[in-house]
């Protein structure tokens, strides 16, 4: 039977924005919130939450979580690399795959888990190492050179014609827990992009992203999938 251990890291010491990750949200909290979404998919095996925080050790438990206790230099963001702290997290668990899972990205809903988790292993025997979940986007990019990915002048072209660029939701993460232990960190070199909706991929770093994301929680599912450019043309 292959086994899917749910990983939600969570610590103490949230600097950009205090107590981040047991924030009001959804009637409870980030933290009980993603147990909950969890709970409701049938393919994880278990749930943990690992933290260096005896409050929040406390809530996982009584929402039915595992825990994992983190010691303080696995938390600091100093002490210890960003890889030596998923190291030592899959490290401490068990199960076959490790599916990351952060409380700050609200809006994974259950069937979103279920989807990537439907896609993942097909993905492995297509030769990918591991998933992660993506958006898609056409900006305008510049760096302190210049434009990056188009031209000024007569080779401007509209953005829908863009190179199509990706980045990283960290939403769901998903790789062999081996794998994770070995790469000291959450996916491979060749992960298969699951792409997710702008909603869905909605991450809280600050106080503005908590308030879009409580502000998206109710909203109907196909009004984020309407084209901006095409609002308000008549």
């Amino acid at each position: 039977m292959k086994t899917i251990t749910a990983i939600i890291p969570v610590r103490a010491g949230s600097t950009r924005l205090k107590n981040k990750n047991v924030a009001p949200f959804a009637g409870t909290n980030l933290l009980v919130n993603k147990i909950n979404q969890l709970k409701q998919v049938k393919d994880i095996t278990k749930i943990v939450v690992s933290s260096d925080s005896d409050l929040m050790l406390e809530m996982a438990k009584a929402a039915g979580a595992d825990t994992h206790k983190r010691a303080p230099e696995y938390c600091d963001e100093k002490t210890k690399t960003f890889g030596e702290v998923v190291r030592h997290i899959a490290e401490s668990v068990d199960g076959d795959t490790i599916l990351w899972a952060t409380c700050t990205s609200p809006l994974v809903f259950p069937k979103d888990y279920r989807e990537a988790i439907e896609a993942y292993y097909p993905a492995l025997e297509q030769g990918f190492d591991s998933l992660m979940s993506v958006e898609s986007f056409k900006r305008y990019i510049w760096n302190e050179d210049g434009p990056l990915n188009y031209e000024l002048g007569l080779k401007h072209v509209p953005s829908q014609q863009l190179p199509t660029l990706y980045f990283v939701t960290d939403g769901i993460l998903m790789a062999p827990r081996e794998k994770m232990i070995e790469w000291a960190y959450f996916h491979g070199r060749n992960p298969y992009k699951f792409v997710v909706d702008k909603r869905t991929g909605c991450d809280i770093d600050d106080g503005l992203d908590l308030a879009c994301a409580r502000a998206w929680l109710d909203m109907d599912e196909s009004v984020s999938q309407i084209d901006p450019y095409i609002i308000g043309k008549k």
